[in-house]
């Protein structure tokens, strides 16, 4: 694309740390706006996040509002699962009324477990998951984290879910593919809970745990009052459901509209989010 074609680049960043909940609430991201807007030539938006904590909010999830935008249809419950490193839903009841919070881990372990044990980024299509054997006292031991009960606006990230938190759980004798088949339930079992209270007739699930079959396979089981797909199902490839997340995100900031959900982050109001950075 040539550059006089871009009205501007919506760049989400990558978290490394985000702390709501502190005294002093902060959330940080990486990939400088100013280094993208000097490099592109193109108007960066960036730091969507932080004007909804300053709000009191938790600054995530941020895409209930365009996943509305995108996949509602009047009439129907429906639920967008984003599965990545930490896995989120948007839950969109039949009237329109919208609500999200992150479920807990969804891939973080996992990729961190086999990049420890297989020296490979990512489980492909879980194939190594679904070797493993499930350890229920495991898995049991996991979903007592206080977290997984705390009632939403909630956001979390890797900072509770990694693997030092996961040794403090292991006796030390588990089989890693057993750990790594315990780890994808923890994911699959947590969103179920979530989903609990008021099961959606349809799930269209996007990012990478899309890619996941077996993941795919135990949540189709785990909810089989459901309609279970991919955003594939909707039109929309599930590689691209966030960045195109963040391009509406910032096409709301230079219009002066809001971005934020208070429902879904607990902030005190709707904000318009984001800094600009002209090129």
């Amino acid at each position: 694309l040539a550059t006089d074609a871009i009205r501007a680049v919506g760049s989400h960043g990558q978290t490394v740390r985000h702390r709501p909940d502190d005294e002093h609430p902060f959330t940080l991201q990486i990939g400088d706006p100013n280094r993208i807007a000097e490099r592109t030539g193109i108007d960066t938006v960036a730091d969507f996040r932080g004007r909804d904590i300053a709000a009191g909010g938790q600054g995530a999830p941020l895409v209930p509002t365009f996943h509305r935008d995108l996949f509602a249809t009047a009439g129907t419950a429906r639920t967008i699962l984003n599965i990545g490193g930490i896995a989120n839903v948007t839950v969109i009841t039949a009237d329109g009324a919208v609500s999200g919070w992150d479920t807990g881990p969804g891939n973080t372990l996992l990729d961190a477990w086999i990049a420890r044990h297989q020296h490979r980024p990512f489980d492909n299509e879980g194939e190594w998951s679904a070797a493993g054997t499930l350890i229920e006292p495991l898995l049991a031991r996991l979903l007592e984290a206080p977290y997984f009960e705390r009632p939403h606006p909630k956001s979390t990230g890797p900072e509770l879910f990694h693997l030092g938190w996961l040794t403090t759980h292991l006796e030390g004798s588990e089989a890693p593919v057993d750990v790594q088949r315990t780890l994808l339930e923890l994911t699959v079992e947590s969103i179920a809970q979530a989903l609990s209270n008021g099961l959606p007739e349809v799930v269209r699930i996007c990012g990478g745990g899309a890619r996941n079959q077996f993941m795919l396979q135990r949540l189709i089981a785990r909810l089989p009052d459901c309609e279970v797909t991919t955003t594939a199902d909707a039109g929309v490839d599930p590689a691209w459901v966030e960045a195109w997340a963040f391009a509406w995100l910032a096409e709301q900031t230079l219009a002066g509209s809001p971005g934020n959900v208070p429902a879904v982050t607990g902030a005190t109001g709707q904000r318009v989010l984001g800094g600009i950075y002209p090129a």
